[in-house]
């Protein structure tokens, strides 16, 4: 499996843990709520579906919606299917919450762990986020090293880019710390009272800062088969 085959599984059993979805709703989620998936081809997200249920992670059931029951003898096509998780998926979602290591402090794995961050243990979420904060204050000095060595031959463009990295990288840093200093003095992050769901709120929020893989967002057509 692919690291970023990977990730995606991982985001969609945790969106499945929520409550069972459309193949289509659960493309808006990925897109809209986490951000990391923006640049995904959403040509993948099929073929993660189907390998999921061949796992016997997920099981795939009739849409029992008005709309959906009305969908085949008016448009003579299939009614939507609805993938809900299975006891062995959320057996399977919770062992891969529990693991922290190497790929967990990666920029797109790391910003799909956090937006599940609600449903994770506080020691694992602390590793999770300690170990972020090393692997970017190495990725930090590497590029103070460079910006030394190189200075001299860049010009003043490439050198306002590279000082934007920088910049970039210590303000996810302070973040982290901020957030480290969270849990080590017991705060949780709450909601708001308001308007989705915890994952939502979490990556449109207190994540701002976290890389994301592409900005340009897909159109997301019709889906009445999946």
């Amino acid at each position: 499996m692919s690291r970023r085959s990977g990730i995606l599984e991982f985001a969609v059993l945790g969106l499945l843990r929520e409550s069972p979805m459309h193949g289509y709703e659960l493309r808006k989620r990925l897109n809209t709520s986490l951000g990391v998936f923006r640049a995904f081809s959403y040509g993948t997200l099929y073929p993660c579906l189907k390998t999921l249920v061949a796992n016997g992670w997920l099981i795939e059931e009739p849409g029992n919606t008005t709309e959906d029951a009305l969908a085949a003898p008016l448009s003579g096509r299939r009614a939507k299917i609805v993938y809900r998780l299975t006891a062995e998926g959320k057996e399977h979602f919770e062992e891969l919450l529990s693991q922290t290591g190497p790929d967990a402090y990666e920029d797109e794995h790391f910003a799909a762990r956090f937006a599940f961050f609600g449903q994770t243990s506080r020691d694992v979420r602390m590793r999770v986020l300690e170990g972020r904060r090393s692997r970017l204050e190495e990725r930090l000095e590497k590029m103070r090293a460079s910006l030394v060595r190189t200075r001299e031959r860049l010009d003043d463009y490439t050198l306002e880019l590279q000082r934007h990295g920088m910049e970039s990288v210590e303000r996810e840093v302070r973040w982290l710390n901020e957030l480290i200093e969270s849990e080590r003095a017991g705060r949780d992050m709450k909601s708001p009272a308001s308007g989705g769901s915890a994952q939502q709120n979490t990556i449109n929020g207190a994540s701002g800062n976290l890389p994301r893989s592409g900005e340009t967002r897909p159109d997301l057509p019709d889906d009445t088969a999946t």
